[in-house]
């Protein structure tokens, strides 16, 4: 026998093309998806119940139950009046009453006293007028207020009204400007010249009283 001789075998790996790589991989992918898909399948199949297609109720009156017949009870017998009694009104004794004696038609009024006589009326003292105070007496010999000898040479002129309080024995007790001339020299000589007077004190009837009195001094140029 000839012995045969082979070919030489060829090991080199063929390398697949990037297409037939990629229906590969989704060959792949679909068969793991298609035995998931088989195995959730049988899962779900297994726990379902079938439910009856649809069920038909119907309500019925329920029946009440008869109780045998039981024997009427007699009603009790009607309560039997009473016969009332009407005992006689017995009318109340009458009192005698003694019917007092008739006043006398006539009777007499004891005289009374007279009547005190009104006590008399005291009229209320008048009033006493109090007489001003005074201070243009010629016994009193006030000395004039002197004129400045600047006002004169300056033309200053005017009146002074001054507010003098006066003692009961007459003095000036207090002096105030009560309206200035204008000028203040004219009303500083004024001042000075009333501090110094004398006045008839005001009188309430026979008592000399204190008392206010305006005095007016007037500075004019001849």
């Amino acid at each position: 026998m000839t012995a045969v001789s082979l070919p030489p075998l060829d090991r080199s790996e063929v390398k697949a093309t990037p297409g037939e790589r990629l229906i590969n991989g989704l060959v792949v992918l679909a068969l793991h998806l298609l035995l998931l898909y088989a195995a959730l399948y049988v899962s779900v199949k297994n726990e379902l119940v079938e439910l009856p297609t649809s069920i038909s109720v119907r309500l019925l009156p329920m029946l009440e139950e008869r109780k045998p017949d039981l024997p009427a009870r007699p009603l009790p017998p009607p309560p039997k009046a009473v016969p009332q009694v009407h005992k006689p009104v017995q009318a109340a004794p009458v009192l005698a009453v003694e019917t007092p004696m008739a006043a006398p038609a006539t009777f007499v009024v004891a005289p009374q006293p007279p009547a005190p006589p009104a006590p008399p009326v005291i009229a209320p003292p008048a009033p006493v007028a109090v007489v001003a105070a005074r201070f243009d007496a010629d016994y009193l010999h006030n000395p004039k207020p002197v004129y400045p000898a600047i006002s004169r040479r300056n033309g200053e002129e005017g009146k002074v009204l001054l507010k003098v309080r006066v003692s009961p024995q007459g003095a000036a007790l207090d002096v105030a400007v009560s309206r200035s001339s204008g000028f203040s020299r004219l009303d500083t000589a004024a001042l000075d010249a009333v501090t110094r007077w004398r006045f008839v004190p005001a009188r309430r009837g026979d008592e000399a009283v204190e008392s206010s009195v305006i005095v007016p001094v007037t500075f004019a140029l001849e």
